[in-house]
């Protein structure tokens, strides 16, 4: 069965990313660390698929499943996006899909 939703979609001049996990093509990196790179990895992908880059992401979202993974994750996101970096959200949830312990959405501002 496909997936019910599209990993990017096009509105206007926004470009909207859905949650992307540590996914790669050998399954589900290994520790939050590599989870969080493949991630951004995914992002950066569908990103340059569509024409944009990171420096336009306007919004992102994070949810994590452990908080303690916060430092980890400021740490990492910080080396990713440069300033201005984009506002961002950060959720714990309770699950992710496969058992993933970070998820990031993106809004991408495509205009001008």
């Amino acid at each position: 069965m496909t997936a019910p939703y599209v990993p990017a979609r096009r509105a206007g001049d926004w470009l909207v990313v859905s949650g992307q996990i540590g996914l790669g093509p050998d399954g589900l990196a290994e520790g939050f660390e590599g989870q969080l790179r493949q991630a951004l990895a995914n992002l950066d992908e569908l990103l340059a698929a569509e024409g944009a880059r990171a420096d336009q992401v306007a919004k992102a979202t994070v949810f994590l499943t452990d908080m303690d993974d916060y430092a980890a994750l400021n740490e990492i996101y910080t080396a990713y996006f440069a300033e201005p970096r984009p506002a961002r959200t950060c959720v714990a949830v309770a699950g992710l899909p496969l058992g993933a312990l970070v998820e990031v959405e993106a809004w991408v501002w495509t205009g001008d």
